[in-house]
């Protein structure tokens, strides 16, 4: 029965997936959707949005905050990117290039684009019901808790209810270059230890015993 369950989920997840691959929602947004593929898991990050490079490689978090978001878990959890990306579902705020502002820089999402592809994000919480979910930067965090300093947030987990499912929420600054906070203290260390919470989480320490197929 439990076998029968996980199929008719990855059934459905796959079948998002596909709708999600041909959503034009969003007429201001660049194309193509980017996804993380039908991963059955229940773990769960959401991103902010992709930038220019992950269209083109065909994966959220390919370029240079990928580089440094899966360093962080293989130094934390000794988990590889490919086994990282095979074992946990990878969601955003926006699942397309929002392009870039007339001063530099990505553009941020507009609050309708936010709403409008919410929806796939609900219907992703529906179908795989994560107990964790991994909010990477401000603009993901802020879609499941009101906003705060990230030196209030990052290092805590917290008990979220979002599209009717409950789950454990862990914080995570966003990986850019851009951004020195997590370089610095407090930073470093709030970042070290909610990357240990994670770790520690029955979810994620479920996957980590799981031996690559």
């Amino acid at each position: 029965m439990a076998s029968k369950t996980e199929k008719q989920i990855s059934s459905l997840l796959a079948r998002h997936v596909d709708q999600l691959r041909a959503c034009q929602l969003c007429p201001a947004m660049h194309k193509p959707v980017v996804s993380g593929g039908a991963v059955v898991s229940r773990v769960m990050l959401v991103g902010q949005a992709p930038g220019d490079k992950e269209p083109i490689m065909g994966r959220p978090f390919a370029w240079t905050a990928g580089k440094t978001l899966f360093r962080w878990f293989n130094e934390s959890a000794g988990m590889s990117e490919e086994m990282f990306r095979a074992s946990i579902y990878m969601a955003a705020v926006c699942r397309c290039f929002p392009g870039k502002k007339p001063t530099g820089g990505d553009r941020v999402p507009a609050p309708d684009e936010i709403q409008s592809c919410s929806g796939w994000l609900k219907r992703e919480m529906e179908i795989l019901k994560p107990a964790l979910v991994i909010p990477v930067g401000k603009l993901a965090i802020e879609q499941f808790i009101p906003p705060q300093k990230l030196d209030v947030l990052i290092g805590r987990q917290l008990e979220v209810t979002y599209a009717g499912h409950a789950f454990d929420l862990i914080p995570l600054p966003h990986p850019s270059g851009a951004s020195p906070w997590h370089r610095m203290e407090p930073g470093k260390t709030l970042l070290k230890q909610a990357l240990k919470r994670i770790v520690a989480h029955p979810a994620f320490a479920e996957i980590r015993s799981l031996k690559p197929r």
